[in-house]
């Protein structure tokens, strides 16, 4: 299997290759895409993009020349006509460049690419929110080589869709960035932090009252408390952990380690790390670890020992116990059924951003 990660500049390349990438992605917004569509971001992200394609040339360069591929993302939701012209001439650039794939999400974009750049490899995002055997097989039609699949598939899906589609990669998330919601039917916006972060990760007070403007008993004044605190704790899981790390820079945070045996035997052919947008020390901490459980993987080491193996890595123990961290709860209890019992309490965490 490939481990997959993202960029957002050059100097990230060269690291994350050494480390153990297979290939990595990235956005760009070149200055006339923005001029032409005001401001508008030529992918799903506003942030984490290369300046210019003069930049994106030097990245796959410097890819190439480090051992690895780069694909370009180009998943918005939607284009327009007018933007999905415009992307398929970014496309073009980036082949020209020699870059080895785009990854894009809007069907009339995918065809576009396909028919104008019929030698370009066409990674369908998980923006595309495609779960089943049946997209899978239209989007290899319209001319995609790989899926990515959304992040709340199950294992038992993503295998399904892997035999049913043989002449389709399959590439799953394994570590960083989950989304509250489903990605790809969101119309939030992803800010910047400064500008406000996500929309959807807005901590609302809320004051709960009956309709008739009775009030609440105390029995259910505490219940409606106690529900309040778990979705913020949940929602702190879901968006990394808040962004936390071990002392050693370890991310914490939406994870699929203990889900690579299950890959493995399910025939997926890429593993993928979230994070366009994170600090370059969270990204090579996130491909060593996907490595060195990799390795164990592929060195045999059974499935309850690498998910032992996976839990001891930060160590996330009592994180893992709670469920709210795994990509794949079904896996919830693999760890412990290797003999590794976990914590009561979550070690401290750094903030790193």
């Amino acid at each position: 299997m490939k481990i997959v990660a993202p960029i957002r500049q050059l100097d990230e390349i060269a690291p994350l290759a050494r480390a153990g990438a297979h290939e990595l992605y990235c956005g760009v917004t070149p200055r006339e895409w923005a001029a032409r569509f005001r401001g508008a971001s030529a992918n799903r992200r506003p942030g984490g993009n290369l300046p210019s394609l003069a930049a994106l040339a030097e990245a796959v360069e410097i890819a190439h020349r480090n051992g690895v591929q780069l694909s370009l993302v180009l998943n918005a939701q939607h284009y327009s006509v007018a933007q999905i012209e415009c992307a398929v001439e970014i496309a073009r650039s980036h082949a020209d460049m020699g870059g080895d794939a785009v990854i894009a999400s809007d069907p009339g974009l995918i065809l576009a690419l396909a028919e104008a750049l019929p030698g370009l490899r066409i990674h369908v995002s998980s923006v595309a929110t495609c779960r089943n055997a049946e997209g899978a097989r239209l989007y290899r039609e319209l001319g995609a080589r790989r899926l990515i699949l959304p992040r709340d598939i199950t294992l038992d899906e993503a295998a399904e869709i892997a035999a049913e589609v043989p002449n389709m990669e399959i590439e799953a998330f394994v570590l960083n960035d989950g989304c509250v919601y489903e990605e790809g039917s969101c119309n939030t916006l992803h800010l910047p932090g400064a500008l406000g972060g996500p929309i959807c990760l807005d901590r609302y007070a809320y004051d709960h009252r009956h309709r008739d403007g009775r009030p609440l008993s105390p029995a259910l004044a505490a219940r409606l408390r106690d529900n309040d605190e778990a979705y913020r704790r949940w929602l702190w899981y879901r968006f990394s952990c808040g962004f936390s790390t071990t002392a050693a820079g370890m991310p914490f945070g939406p994870c699929g380690l203990c889900a690579i045996p299950a890959f493995g035997r399910g025939g997926l052919h890429a593993l993928k790390i979230a994070g366009r947008e994170g600090p370059p020390e969270r990204k090579l901490a996130s491909v060593r670890m996907v490595r060195q459980i990799l390795d164990a993987h592929e060195r045999g080491q059974s499935p309850a020992a690498v998910a032992a193996l996976a839990r001891g890595l930060r160590p996330s123990h009592a994180h893992c116990a709670t469920g709210f961290m795994c990509y794949y709860p079904e896996l919830a209890g693999t760890a412990q059924d290797a003999g590794h019992e976990a914590a009561t309490t979550p070690a401290a965490p750094v903030v790193t951003d």
